[in-house]
């Protein structure tokens, strides 16, 4: 990627609901309590949005921020990406529900479904857009409403996930700076691990699966976990050896944030001190394909990272999926 455009991040945003859902909230409501919760996940609290809020408010409201950050003008956009698993409606897609909220009149808009990693994934594919000249920015969002498709009566899921947005607008930078390497990889075996299989033209909405429950997440936790631990590692190493950099330069480590036991052990295969990773699981839970564009936002509003620092990225998810990327800011 040397010797293409330099592209990188020059505006960003966050939003989350103001309903918040702590642990002992969930202790009212399945049989749970909050010393499991945050021993196996780190977890504390969730936001929650309203009943009137769909993945595109809360879009739309990370979306406004990014531009602020970056000067910008909604009608300035080329190109909107919306990485979501919980769009408003099949379609029209939310990216085109959120342009039209914004007025973005001149955007391309699409939505990118893969899980947790969607948000690395459509920064890979934006960056491809603007290296080869056909965009000059874009605006890249990682929302979800997970609430809306959590089972509240499951006490294994409904503890580990939250509703939230991270945007970023993406644009020319000066040389040296910029996206460096990106690592995207997909299992599609283990899809059954972590599915919601109602709704689609496999099985489309009817009572038999409304009964079923076949419209919520499920997940096979431990094999997950196992599969979670693994792909960060190697995608680490490949991301880092495509940008020509081995683990001692990592200043900042921006990794999913599904479980503070997944996130500890990247860090130790890294050799990575505390204050080189971000984590605000605690805060917001697993907000699936915001929560890397949350912590990343959160870093940069906090002044974690200096100009020219080396960002580590790393996601995985559903599918299953796995996407990470070097970034030097």
């Amino acid at each position: 990627m040397n010797n293409l455009r330099p592209v990188g991040i020059i505006g960003t945003g966050k939003y989350v609901p103001e309903r918040i859902l702590t642990n002992s909230d969930l202790e009212k409501i399945v049989e749970t309590n909050d010393e499991w919760i945050v021993s196996r996940t780190g977890i504390r609290e969730r936001h929650i949005a309203a009943p009137d809020q769909a993945t595109s408010d809360l879009a739309y409201e990370a979306s406004l921020r990014a531009l602020a950050s970056a000067g910008m003008k909604p009608e300035d956009l080329d190109l909107i990406i919306v990485a979501t698993i919980t769009p408003d409606t099949t379609f029209p897609s939310t990216a085109c529900i959120l342009q039209d909220k914004l007025g973005a009149k001149g955007a391309a808009a699409f939505d990118l479904s893969a899980a947790c990693s969607g948000f690395v994934y459509s920064l890979a594919t934006a960056v491809g857009f603007i290296q080869n000249g056909m965009y000059n920015n874009a605006l890249i969002i990682g929302a979800d409403a997970l609430s809306r498709i959590t089972d509240y009566t499951d006490r294994n899921t409904c503890v580990l996930f939250g509703d939230g947005a991270g945007a970023v607008i993406l644009g020319e930078v000066p040389e040296g700076r910029g996206f460096k390497s990106f690592d995207l990889g997909a299992e599609g075996a283990g899809g059954p691990l972590l599915k919601l299989e109602g709704g689609g033209s496999r099985l489309p909405a009817s009572a038999e699966t409304v009964e079923g429950k076949k419209h919520f997440i499920y997940m096979n936790g431990r094999e997950v976990f196992k599969f979670a631990v693994r792909v960060m590692g190697t995608a680490t190493e490949k991301v880092l050896g495509k940008a020509g950099l081995t683990k001692e330069d990592i200043d900042l480590f921006v990794p999913h944030q599904a479980n503070i036991r997944i996130i500890q052990s990247a860090m130790q295969r890294l050799d990575l001190p505390p204050e080189k990773c971000v984590i605000n699981v605690d805060k917001y839970a697993n907000t699936s394909a915001a929560s890397i564009p949350l912590a990343l936002v959160e870093a940069a509003e906090e002044g974690r990272m200096k100009e020219g620092d080396t960002v580590l990225m790393v996601g995985f998810g559903g599918g299953l999926t796995w996407g990470a990327s070097i970034l030097i800011w």
